[in-house]
């Protein structure tokens, strides 16, 4: 394969990968402000007494629970694309530049 080609690929790949970490870290940002406003939400419901707001609050919660369920199942699916775009830039590179390998002295 050509020079320019293969580094051509494997810019794109890293462009990708970088996307894919990004991608991941917003889901993981969005799981963690979920949560917290789940832990909001069941600190407020000690003080509420109203059937309605505790009502509203624990769809809310339910709500919340769901997203974070979401969120969790883009993680994986994020983190199997991660898997495949490394494994496809460990070969596109020569053995030298790969990760773990060691150059022999």
């Amino acid at each position: 394969m050509p020079i320019s080609f293969t580094q051509s690929v494997v810019s794109n790949l890293n462009k990708e990968i970088a996307e894919i970490h990004s991608k991941s870290n917003n889901e993981k940002k969005k799981a963690e402000k979920a949560l917290a406003k789940i832990n909001q939400l069941q600190n407020d419901m000690k003080l509420s007494t109203s059937a309605y707001d505790l009502s509203n609050k624990m769809s809310r919660i339910s709500k919340l629970k769901e997203d974070i369920k979401q969120s969790k199942s883009s993680q994986a699916e994020l983190s199997k694309q991660l898997a495949i775009k490394t494994s496809t830039l460990n070969k596109q590179l020569p053995k030298d530049q790969q990760p773990g390998v060691k150059k022999e002295e």
